[in-house]
């Protein structure tokens, strides 16, 4: 690249340069790098093909076109993505936040919603065996939601930022996720609603809450490991952690662990809400209700009409139902 060359002359040759190298979406990815360079929408990129990058300019934007001609993800060379209502940090190490991950913010904050606008409050229920107890959160007007494996804080940091009394405490195993989801909270002043721990799954969460939480939520690595090293496509099994994408031979790992970890956690008329695979959501399905304690077991579907997500509330009827259909993102994966 020359340094009088234009946005419009970028464009067109990164276009090409990146079609070339195999990219799938060529001209959505160079619209997104140029974004990053110069901080123009994607809009004003058009309204200003004939204005020359500066030199510090293409100095980047060849770096940033070296790394996502290797294959790199456009969220971790630019350093963010759009989720629903927020933005948030993204970097090496820490799974990205995928559109589809917005269908289950959508069905906890219909639960929470359930739970304050006048559903009968924990204590009116029949509390199934364990420590389960009243949520304090439940009976007033702040719910309380535990989220395992937060990564940036995508789902926490919105729950938070969409429901004003929603309180939150958000786990991971990993240092570089929780620190990165503190920054992603701080950037939003969520300090004071969004608790992080690092940890495995909820072992140092603050054991008086077990059995107080209306929702436990989680988009836990959840892709069986054949199908990780068979089917997924290279840029994200070589680039994004491991650690968050393989749950095991079936899938069902970690999911396997929430379960157990629910029926300590929740309320008696809490929601366990977990994003999963397709291929085993029935199986899932059928785990959850062995457990006995659900009243309501669904399956949902994304967007794109793909089984995603496992819904279940806690009750003493059982009722296990198919698939149901969501609504469309709030956020397209684009400049």
């Amino acid at each position: 690249m020359e340094s009088c060359w234009t946005i419009g002359k970028v464009l067109s040759w990164t276009t090409g340069y990146l079609q070339r190298k195999g990219d799938e979406h060529p001209r959505l990815s160079a619209e997104w790098l140029i974004n990053s360079v110069t901080n123009l929408s994607r809009v004003e990129i058009y309204m200003h093909f004939d204005q020359p990058l500066t030199a510090h300019e293409l100095d980047l934007m060849h770096k940033a076109v070296e790394r996502r001609a290797s294959g790199e993800p456009l969220q971790y060379i630019t350093g963010e993505m759009p989720f629903r209502h927020i933005v948030l940090r993204c970097e090496k190490g820490v799974l990205i936040p995928r559109p589809e991950t917005e269908v289950l913010v959508d069905e906890v904050l219909a639960a929470l919603d359930e739970k304050t606008d006048g559903s009968q409050p924990d204590a009116a229920a029949e509390k199934p065996d364990g420590p389960q107890s009243d949520s304090p959160q439940s009976a007033g007007s702040h719910p309380l939601v535990l989220e395992v494996g937060t990564g940036t804080g995508c789902i926490a940091l919105s729950i938070a930022h969409e429901h004003p009394q929603a309180q939150v405490v958000a786990t991971d195993i990993s240092p570089r996720a929780i620190a990165l989801a503190t920054r992603n909270r701080d950037a939003l002043s969520l300090q004071d609603r969004v608790d992080l721990c690092q940890t495995d799954l909820a072992a140092d969460v603050d054991p008086t809450l077990m059995g107080t939480f209306d929702v436990l939520v989680s988009n836990p690595p959840y892709i069986p490991t054949k199908v990780l090293h068979d089917d997924i496509p290279a840029e994200v099994r070589d680039f994004e952690p491991e650690l968050a994408l393989d749950g095991g031979a079936d899938g069902l790992d970690v999911f396997r662990r929430l379960l157990k970890l629910a029926a300590k956690a929740l309320a008696s008329t809490g929601v366990l809400c977990v994003e999963l695979h397709e291929t085993t959501l029935q199986q899932a399905a059928q785990l959850a209700s062995e457990q006995q304690i659900y009243q309501d077991i669904r399956i949902i579907e994304d967007y794109t009409h793909r089984p995603r997500i496992l819904f279940c509330k806690r009750g003493p009827q059982l009722n296990v139902q198919g698939a149901t259909k969501s609504s469309q993102p709030t956020h397209p994966a684009q400049p």
